[in-house]
């Protein structure tokens, strides 16, 4: 089975989902920014603090290069970023499969305001909840272009509690069976 590789604005659900595809696939399953975290043996948010996004996206590059070789057959899920920098698209696309995960920029925000959620996002941690939707909006323009050049785009809305992740595990592996 080739690599796929899971992209979207965060909390579209590609850690939560990856994780459930993966295991609905009988697949390892990769995230990308634990592996980062592991590697440096540093929070993401720490590593931001300390190095700057551009500081983050270099390390990112390398822990993708390194997964993209070594993670073949697996579910990588992907940091919301991570696609809009150094040719990363290329790389993906040229070493597996690259699903976008779609959902409401409304649906995206309610998630992200989630206490928990905001705690470990660097880029959205200080924002009151009003400003989200709006940050959200505006970022996922600016990204779509990056996005849209994943090979295939699958809806992640219905994912809000444990049996509609595995329901929607389950419908992305049956289509997954079609295509690869």
């Amino acid at each position: 089975m080739t690599t796929i590789f899971l992209i979207g604005y965060m909390g579209c659900g590609k850690t939560t989902l990856g994780a459930a595809l993966a295991a609905e696939l009988g697949v390892p399953f990769v995230d990308l920014d634990d592996y980062i975290e592991e590697r440096c043996e540093a929070p993401i948010s720490l590593i931001f603090k300390q190095r700057g996004e551009r500081g983050f996206r270099e390390i990112e590059r390398r822990a993708l290069v390194e997964v993209a070789a070594s993670a073949t057959g697996s579910v990588v899920a992907c940091g919301g970023g991570t696609p809009t920098w150094a040719g990363n698209m290329e790389l993906m696309n040229g070493a597996g499969l690259t699903i976008w995960l779609t959902t409401s920029p409304e649906r995206i925000a309610a998630r992200l305001a989630l206490p928990e959620q905001k705690a470990k996002r660097p880029l959205i941690a200080a924002m009151q909840d009003s400003e989200i939707l709006r940050y959200v909006k505006e970022n996922l323009a600016r990204r779509e272009p990056c996005y849209s050049q994943a090979q295939l785009r699958f809806d992640s809305t219905r994912i809000e509690t444990a049996r509609e992740t595995v329901a929607t595990a389950r419908e992305l592996a049956a289509l997954l069976r079609t295509v690869l």
